[in-house]
């Protein structure tokens, strides 16, 4: 398992971990429930990047509607799901934060919850987006991986934390350059514990791929890189969820 560092790399916490994540910043991710959605204003577009399709959907069981980014064989949610389940939670428990980073759920609330044709993307769905927008792929020395460059990619041009030097001074942006206006945001996320954590300064979002009975992949961008960071997590923990489709055309 991973060890937590100044980046946010997902592991399980303990006690010891638990008191320190204050100040290291780490973690988040979700998912919801099953049913129909409706598909509007599709359009092909000059988007952020080139061979893009931007669109939108609105999920029929509440009238939310998502935008959506299409690019090589899938179409992507481009924002956090925000739909309501007994399961899930918004971070810090506030209403507002549901607005503005969606729902968190865990791994066995998030595979029930994507609307029909829409689904949870697999590791290997996370790993073909982030080569995509020119991720490279760095081994972690323990047979896992990350991506370099893709968290910058990926990551909102607002509302992340900046890396700042003791006196304040600014050191790095923490925000990305969205190019393909996939719009990472930090969500944050919840522990099994019940403990939130890393709103403004990490995101975490599941795969459907699981890691044996207790755990499954998941991928997590931090303020303070550029990278996407690939770990396994306990599937009873609460973080975020972007649904698949698979095709990047307009339907």
């Amino acid at each position: 398992m991973n060890t937590i560092t100044a980046t946010p790399k997902i592991h399980r916490p303990t006690a010891t971990t638990i008191l320190a994540l204050a100040a290291l910043a780490l973690i988040a991710g979700g998912c919801a429930k099953t049913a129909e959605r409706k598909d509007v204003d599709t359009v092909q577009t000059a988007a952020a990047a080139p061979n893009v399709i931007s669109g939108t959907f609105t999920d029929s069981r509440d009238g939310k509607t998502y935008r959506t980014v299409g690019i090589g064989k899938l179409t992507w949610m481009a924002e956090n799901l925000n739909f309501v389940t007994d399961s899930s939670a918004c971070y810090d428990n506030a209403d507002s934060n549901c607005t503005k980073y969606g729902r968190l759920y865990n791994w066995k609330d998030a595979m029930k919850v994507c609307p029909a044709p829409w689904r949870v993307p697999s590791d290997e769905d996370w790993d073909s987006l982030t080569v995509a927008v020119g991720g490279q792929r760095v081994e972690d020395g323990s047979g896992g991986y990350d991506w370099k460059f893709a968290g910058k990619k990926l990551k909102s041009t607002t509302g992340w934390k900046d890396r700042v030097d003791d006196y304040g001074n600014l050191v790095l942006s923490g925000n990305g350059t969205d190019e393909i206006v996939f719009s990472a945001l930090p969500g944050g996320g919840r522990w099994s514990d019940g403990y939130f954590d890393t709103a403004d300064s990490g995101g975490f979002w599941w795969s459907a791929t699981e890691y044996g009975a207790s755990d499954a992949w998941a991928r997590g961008m931090g303020y303070d890189d550029d990278e996407v960071y690939r770990s396994y997590n306990y599937k009873t923990n609460l973080f975020s969820l972007r649904c698949v489709r698979d095709s990047a055309a307009p339907q």
